[in-house]
């Protein structure tokens, strides 16, 4: 019979610490619901004695939480115990999370203590917690490095002191896997009460064994996992929860365990969590990165069309993500183009595939990443068109006052006709330039993402250039622009430009459809 898996959640407490700027209440309340949503079984709230702003996230969160556990930190420390009790006091059910360095090298150098001091404090803190709740975790910080010995022995009075739950935490990141799954099995094995409390893993990524070190432990007997979406947390971070979550999924059988987590929010929570805390995931982040449900390759896209199992083990809608997206580079292959364009409507008759694809190879090889509508202008425009550069702009003059207010002139020639406008706006730059271009073109597109990164001239290594990325929509269609320029204000204004060219072409490829 397969065993639950109890899910902890520590990005308020450990992915907070981890933050340049720490999450306010409100963001840490917004987060929590979301883990809620999920169906994380405790989230730990915070550490109320760190701050009087940790104290009011872990009140809010106490008094809106009601699905899951709310859980905070304390050292083993009377005053630390009595304020995480007071914070957690409107919740009905709550956990208190003790924690006490146990290797010689927390004990003698951080704490100044012998282990038998340890231990005395450990004692004393669980009975002053239980006070307050019945549910006490109790954590051996540095367990990766702490004794065999010395571990089993703290094990086993915490559990004989009511301690439900004991967390064994590879605090450094210092073990790999056959080493961490060593350590829960010789617990298992030395410890006699062992069996009256839940085994718990901590792992942090310094070596990037985390995620391994945390299935190594289930695979032993620990049947409480802890870490954060996202893998944010001190360091190099922690054990990335919806990886946890996934390898149990796929592997349930072999594991014998289970989650009770609602996978399709996976992707929903790791996208706010990052929004919120102001940390970007990695595009080659495991399952939620964004290249993990992304193909290059022509023998991998050929592949996952003819059965998608070929080269996906997970499918993005297992986690609430959008489709798996098929690249289109230089490594592309015929079969990528043909879906393409059969997505945008188009029967293979409609066009020349073997043309298309020696066109497209081209194009490839000198832009990189070619979007769908680029495959449509390859398709049905000729090379001496002349409606590819429809806009072009005249004139533009701009001035930023003091008090924040934009002013704009644009001139653009609109084919055979100019066309300008002017604008006074307190708006910023980005809304007065989409608020002029749409009256002067009557092309009304929305903008979804806008990013500028500063570069370098070619020319001169110390001149720095603006780089604008855009990304709009425009009848249910996403449209690509990028530009160097100056500063951000061209750069932008010209990435624009570029994309209304390319909405123009669309626009000409549609009427000839129709």
């Amino acid at each position: 019979m397969k065993e639950k898996v109890i899910i902890l959640d520590t990005t308020l407490r450990d992915g907070d610490q981890s933050l340049l700027v720490g999450l306010k209440p409100k963001n840490k309340l917004k987060i929590a619901l979301a883990l809620e949503k999920l169906g994380i079984d405790i989230i730990e709230a915070g550490f109320p004695i760190s701050s009087p702003g940790d104290f009011q996230a872990v009140q809010l969160i106490s008094k809106n939480i009601r699905n899951s556990k709310i859980c905070s930190l304390s050292r083993c420390i009377e005053k630390d115990i009595h304020t995480a009790a007071e914070a957690m006091s409107k919740s009905k059910n709550f956990r208190i999370h003790l924690f006490i360095g146990t290797s010689d090298l927390h004990v003698k150098q951080k704490l100044r203590k012998n282990f038998e001091e340890i231990i005395d404090m450990s004692i004393f803190s669980i009975k002053k917690a239980l006070k307050y709740t019945d549910d006490i975790q109790f954590s051996c910080e540095d367990a990766g490095r702490t004794s065999l010995d010395n571990l089993c022995k703290i094990v086993e009075k915490v559990i004989k002191n009511g301690v439900k739950t004991v967390n064994i935490p590879d605090t450094v990141g210092y073990t790999i896997p056959s080493q961490f799954k060593n350590i829960i099995k010789f617990l298992y094995e030395k410890v006699p009460n062992i069996d009256k409390a839940i085994i718990s893993a901590h792992c942090h990524n310094d070596l990037g064994m985390a995620s391994g070190n945390a299935i190594s432990s289930i695979e032993s007997g620990v049947r409480q996992i802890e870490g954060t979406i996202t893998g944010i947390g001190e360091r190099a971070g922690n054990t990335a929860l919806e990886e946890i979550i996934l390898a149990i999924k796929i592997h349930s059988e072999k594991l014998g365990v289970y989650t009770n987590i609602n996978f399709k929010e996976i992707y929903k929570t790791s996208k706010l969590i990052s929004k919120l805390c102001n940390s970007p995931i990695s595009s080659i982040k495991a399952i939620i990165g964004k290249n993990a449900f992304l193909h290059s390759s022509g023998i991998h896209q050929d592949g996952f069309l003819k059965n998608r199992k070929n080269y996906e083990i997970i499918n993005p809608k297992t986690i609430g993500a959008k489709e798996t997206q098929l690249n289109l580079t230089a490594k592309s292959g015929r079969a990528a183009i043909q879906y393409h364009m059969n997505r945008m409507g188009y029967k293979n008759q409609d066009y020349n595939l073997n043309k298309l694809y020696s066109r497209f190879l081209v194009l490839a090889d000198d832009k990189g990443k070619v979007f769908d509508y680029n495959l449509e202008e390859l398709a049905f425009i000729k090379n001496n068109d002349n409606n590819k550069k429809y806009f072009s702009i005249k004139y533009f003059k701009y001035k930023i006052k003091k008090n924040g207010i934009y002013k704009l002139s644009i001139s653009l020639i609109c084919g055979n006709t100019i066309r300008k406008e002017k604008i006074v706006s307190k708006k910023g730059i980005l809304y007065s330039l989409y608020k002029i271009i749409v009256r002067i073109t009557n092309l009304k597109f929305l903008i979804k993402n806008f990013q500028v990164i500063q570069t370098y001239s070619k020319k001169n290594i110390f001149k720095e250039k603006s780089k604008s990325l855009i990304t709009v929509e425009y009848e249910k269609r996403i449209f690509h622009g990028e530009n160097i320029s100056s500063n951000s204000i061209k750069s932008s204004l010209k990435s624009i430009i570029n994309i209304l060219n390319i909405i123009w072409i669309y626009k000409i490829i549609k009427n000839k459809k129709i």
